[in-house]
């Protein structure tokens, strides 16, 4: 080796030993910027009175909850995010739950579409444990973040387009700070065009022709390969329109994705 050729290769390793603490700081950095704008963002969406129709529906809930419910204290306010600041998948649904969501004021907790989701993430990898009563359950994502279109409990699990539109935004501050984001699952067909219209909001071009929702059906938004799931709701679970195997093979789609 010449001199130069070793002078050369000490400059590089001391590089490298450079490099990666600064790589780690960094890091550090990115993902308390992204805490920080999601516990602002979380701030912003529990506030929100902007819809009175949903504003009535969740409160009701509260009010005259079910006699297993009865004497809980319910959240009865609009519904944020929950999971990983740094995650590379989202796993959207519909809108809170009146009696899970809405009651223990995490998304998908505390009834049975949330037993069905987050078993599944717990199975592929994504989840700390298959149960998910209570905020403070000691759940944990690693690498997966679970938000909703709509931040209400909606009359009859069906929020209107313009109740969409309107919570939207939310969605594209979200998709915005989770910037590590790799892939989505989109639980049903609201979500799945909650997802495209948030995308097509944020900048990124919608293909033509507009990509259908189907389970299993995949299509690439910007950054994102967007998966469809039927949603997992008891409609669904109980009559095996959906199953642990269907839910299974989405996961395990999305776990690829996302390396």
């Amino acid at each position: 080796m010449t001199p130069c050729e070793g002078a050369a290769a000490r400059l590089s390793q001391q590089l490298v030993a450079v490099r990666a603490p600064l790589v780690r700081h960094c890091s550090r950095v990115s993902v308390r910027v992204r805490e920080r704008g999601l516990r602002s963002l979380t701030a912003d969406i529990t506030g929100c009175r902007t819809c009175a129709r949903l504003v009535r529906c969740r409160e009701a809930a509260a009010k005259d909850p079910p006699r297993r419910f009865r004497g809980q204290a319910y959240w009865a306010r609009p519904i944020s995010g929950f999971g990983d600041p740094d995650a590379a998948l989202l796993v959207l649904g519909l809108a809170p739950g009146a009696h899970g969501g809405n009651r223990t004021g995490r998304v998908f907790t505390g009834d049975r579409s949330g037993d069905w989701l987050y078993a599944a993430l717990h199975r592929a990898g994504f989840a700390s444990q298959a149960a998910s009563v209570s905020r403070d359950d000691g759940m944990v994502l690693r690498g997966a973040y679970v938000s909703t279109v709509v931040r209400c409990a909606p009359p009859g699990n069906k929020p209107t387009p313009a109740e969409r539109d309107r919570c939207v935004g939310y969605l594209v501050r979200e998709l915005e700070l989770l910037g590590r984001l790799r892939a989505v699952v989109a639980l049903g067909a609201f979500a799945w065009d909650g997802l495209l219209i948030a995308a097509r909001e944020s900048g990124h071009p919608i293909p033509k022709p507009r990509p259908k929702f189907g389970h299993e059906a995949v299509a690439r938004i910007g950054p994102w390969e967007v998966i469809g799931s039927y949603h997992v709701s008891q409609q669904n679970t109980f009559t095996g329109r959906l199953t642990e195997p269907m839910l299974d093979r989405v996961f395990a789609r999305a776990r690829a994705a996302v390396g």
